[in-house]
């Protein structure tokens, strides 16, 4: 601040987490300000479930039973396509012990890839591990009550194979595409055309026989 102290931890906001069998938990920033050397506990994590996803959110207001201000919303991706969007007034701030609660209810087999947090002037950039991907804009995911099914969020497939990530971007952004045999390449986002929910995509990268993306 002005009077060069470090106010990191004084901030506004939460630091919003999801798991792979989709849990979410947001905590105040502020928790974290006492780390040790050795780490301090960020989530509880149940039995057979893994942390995925970290993003830092601004944080809702409620004064009593009255939300002034909602916060952000959030979107969870999972590999077989679905996702869901929700506010994250919908999830109370917890200590950071707390394992959280139920973000999305999957089907048996899926899990979540992503969380992305909604943009206004960014697309959702959602990419699979057989390469291809799409961008979609935030308005065609209808806000929804935590703890649902959610919607189609890219159509999979054979061709396609399992969603590996998802991405807010803006058409100015740049991605990086990495394989699971290393490879890696750079493509400008306004390169990807966007698309519906319920479709497929375009080929972002030309994999090799064998390779598969691995992150975005």
């Amino acid at each position: 601040d002005e009077n060069k102290e470090d106010v990191t931890w004084q901030q506004p906001g939460e630091l919003f987490f999801a798991t792979l069998l989709g849990t979410v938990k947001k905590t105040s920033l502020n928790e974290f300000a006492n780390v040790r050397k050795g780490g301090i506990i960020a989530i509880g994590i149940e039995p057979g479930d893994t942390l995925i996803e970290v993003k830092l959110t601004r944080g809702s207001v409620a004064e009593g039973d009255e939300i002034k201000d909602p916060g952000d919303d959030v979107v969870l991706i999972t590999k077989e396509g679905m996702s869901i969007r929700f506010s994250e007034a919908n999830v109370r701030s917890m200590g950071r012990w707390a394992t959280g609660v139920r973000g999305i209810t999957l089907d048996q087999g899926d899990a979540v890839v992503a969380a992305a947090i909604v943009v206004p002037d960014a697309t959702l950039l959602v990419a699979s591990e057989n390469g291809i991907g799409k961008r979609t804009d935030f308005g065609e995911y209808r806000v929804q009550t935590r703890g649902g099914k959610g919607i189609i969020t890219m159509k999979t497939g054979d061709k396609t194979g399992s969603v590996v990530g998802a991405l807010t971007v803006r058409d100015a952004d740049e991605i990086m595409l990495i394989t699971t045999a290393g490879q890696m390449v750079r493509t400008f986002v306004k390169h990807i055309r966007e698309a519906g929910r319920n479709t497929m995509g375009v080929k972002l990268v030309n994999l090799d026989p064998g390779d598969k993306l691995q992150g975005i």
